[in-house]
């Protein structure tokens, strides 16, 4: 872990909107983690594609959430993972 987060900042899920009003995050190598702590039944679009929604939270203040919609590959990819999975 420590080589995968050499000259990378980390930014707590909770943390994150109040990082991008102060700060431009597009110049910083940056990551965060989450826990799917909510799964919303994969729903259609209307253009008749599939998408799912997860609510991620970082497990230090649970009112901030972050809602994460995954369409295409990516859902297919992995709309059935599990809630509770970082």
């Amino acid at each position: 872990m420590d080589r995968k987060m050499a000259n990378r900042k980390l930014i707590r899920l909770s943390q994150l909107k109040s990082k991008l009003a102060a700060e431009n995050l597009e110049e910083i190598d940056w990551v965060t983690f989450g826990v799917i702590v909510k799964k919303v039944t994969p729903q259609s679009a209307n253009n008749g594609r599939t998408f799912s929604i997860w609510r991620l939270n970082d497990l230090r203040d649970l009112s901030q959430c972050v809602s994460l919609f995954l369409f295409g590959d990516v859902h297919k990819e992995h709309w059935k993972t599990d809630q509770g999975t970082v």
